[in-house]
């Protein structure tokens, strides 16, 4: 989708022939992957102006470095269109993520995960300001096709996933010859970074794993153990927004408009039950710990339970220039010393 973009719009800003400094909106700033975003952007351009919105649901921190985070829910379009005020790129994150949340809030998971992200993209097309969407490998359901492409059929098969899609069919209407959109249809995240000293982590399958094996109980996989996912890192999907951000601010100044999808995933897509014994075997190593693996009844009929997982990035790396630097292998190592020196450091 393309048009020419109302060159009339408030926030067709000066900061696109370089006079000032871009301002960039993070919604779900205080969460697990916004945080980390919050750290890259001003790491890469100290001289941008960032402004941080989280309701505080699954808030992980209060501020970012010199970054204060507003306390501005997604739904009051109200507020939100205040707070965004003169954004030239909108980090939509504001999120209620994963197929568990949104089973136990579905209200809540369409509030925000629909009409939060369309009272987003509202203010994107009435403005002009660019936009970044993630939504999750949950679209697509039970892939049929490897490796699975950014225009794969959609046919979720769960909440969490109708949510997304719904937010990214919004998002690609609304941009439609009025701003540019980058959606990043995602994998499996891991991993946990640093926040101006505090740890930020998620309880993603990987993290389960690692600190299941420091636990006296197995780590549990559901059957059959073959399924594959694929895995990013979560500072890899921080790194791939700041360069979508770069990316969209030259769009708007050459006032392309219509979304484009990016998937955002590594070359890495074992079996569940393959993580779960690598995790043993680099908790033994590192640790000296011994764990069991148990594989138990799968609670869950709506998850795709394919062997395989591959994603075809390579739209991401030809237009970001975007390329995973973390391995699970590397990752795990790191969290398990780090949960060493953990237990060494409790009295």
């Amino acid at each position: 989708m393309s048009g020419d973009a109302d060159s009339s719009s408030p926030t067709t800003a000066a900061s696109d022939d370089g006079a000032d400094p871009p301002t960039i909106a993070v919604t779900g700033a205080a969460g697990y992957i916004g945080s980390r975003v919050l750290v890259r952007l001003r790491e890469a351009h100290p001289d941008w102006e960032l402004v941080a919105l989280d309701n505080g649901f699954r808030s992980k921190v209060d501020a970012v470095g010199d970054v204060a985070i507003e306390h501005v829910d997604v739904r009051d379009r109200r507020r939100l269109d205040a707070a965004l005020e003169g954004a030239d790129v909108v980090i939509h994150l504001a999120a209620v993520s994963g197929v568990d949340d949104c089973d136990e809030h579905p209200d809540l998971a369409y509030e925000v995960n629909v009409t939060g992200t369309s009272n987003v993209a509202w203010f994107c097309r009435r403005t002009g300001a660019g936009m970044i969407f993630p939504f999750s490998m949950a679209v697509v359901g039970d892939p049929e096709t490897f490796p699975i492409p950014a225009d794969h059929e959609r046919d979720p098969m769960n909440w969490y996933g109708r949510t997304k899609l719904l937010g990214e069919d919004i998002v690609r209407d609304f941009a439609d010859g009025a701003f540019p959109a980058h959606l990043f249809f995602k994998s499996n995240l891991y991993g946990e970074h640093e926040v101006d000293g505090r740890t930020v982590t998620k309880s993603t399958v990987i993290n389960f794993f690692v600190n299941r094996a420091f636990s006296d109980e197995p780590l549990t996989v559901y059957e059959p153990g073959t399924q594959a996912r694929n895995y990013v890192h979560v500072d890899d999907v921080a790194r791939a927004y700041v360069l979508s951000v770069e990316r969209l601010l030259a769009e708007r100044a050459d006032g392309r408009t219509g979304a484009t999808v990016y998937p955002i995933a590594s070359e890495e897509d074992p079996g569940v039950m393959m993580v779960a014994r690598l995790v043993e075997l680099i908790a033994r190593e590192e640790a000296d710990v011994d764990t069991d693996v148990e594989l138990v009844e799968n609670p869950r009929s709506d998850e795709t339970l394919v062997e395989e997982f591959p994603i075809d990035g390579s739209r991401t790396r030809a237009d970001l220039g975007w390329e995973p630097t973390r391995t699970i292998d590397e990752s795990v190592r790191r969290l398990i010393r780090k949960k060493v020196e953990e237990v060494r450091a409790t009295p």
